[in-house]
């Protein structure tokens, strides 16, 4: 079974020359001491029979802490991941500007093997960066979804 995956790639025109995209940073201990190639779009998982929209706007205000703006949101596309798995992404732009960060937990054994079990956030930070700098730290496989959004926005769609 394919697992799907539903997140906003948000965006936003500053005075400066490149527009800036907002970007979460993996919380957890495999992705504590990485940058590069260790931040996403918020996302999350979702069945296949949910409306893929509810289910980012849902996933990021988890991940966030803050709902999602109250914007008009434009399906980018679904990107086949490294892994296997689908994310549907959607973008819109905003100058979103939460107070913190407070992202929902998951639990984990760490060290493996340890026998002991921590609670970790699923997004430990996120930022505003610019095209060039989110290219360096999006994982790899959602770089398309970058590529997408500076597609559709320079055709004008």
């Amino acid at each position: 079974m394919t697992v799907r995956s539903a997140g906003i790639l948000l965006y936003r025109r500053t005075s400066g020359a490149e527009m800036e995209v907002w970007i979460a940073h993996m919380g957890g201990p495999f992705w504590a001491h990485k940058d590069l190639r260790a931040w996403s779009i918020p996302k999350g998982e979702y069945l296949e029979d949910e409306d893929p929209l509810v289910a980012a706007k849902r996933e990021f205000a988890e991940e966030i802490g803050t709902p999602p703006p109250a914007v008009d949101y434009l399906l980018l596309g679904t990107f086949r991941q490294p892994s296997g798995k689908l994310i549907t992404a959607f973008a819109a732009e905003s100058d979103f500007a939460p107070e913190r960060i407070e992202s929902n937990t998951f639990d984990l054994e760490w060290p493996k093997g340890s026998g002991v079990v921590r609670s970790y956030p699923e997004i430990d930070d996120a930022v505003w960066a610019t095209e060039t700098v989110a290219r360096t730290k999006l994982v790899g496989g959602q770089v398309p979804i970058l590529d997408a959004l500076i597609q559709r926005l320079e055709s004008g769609a």
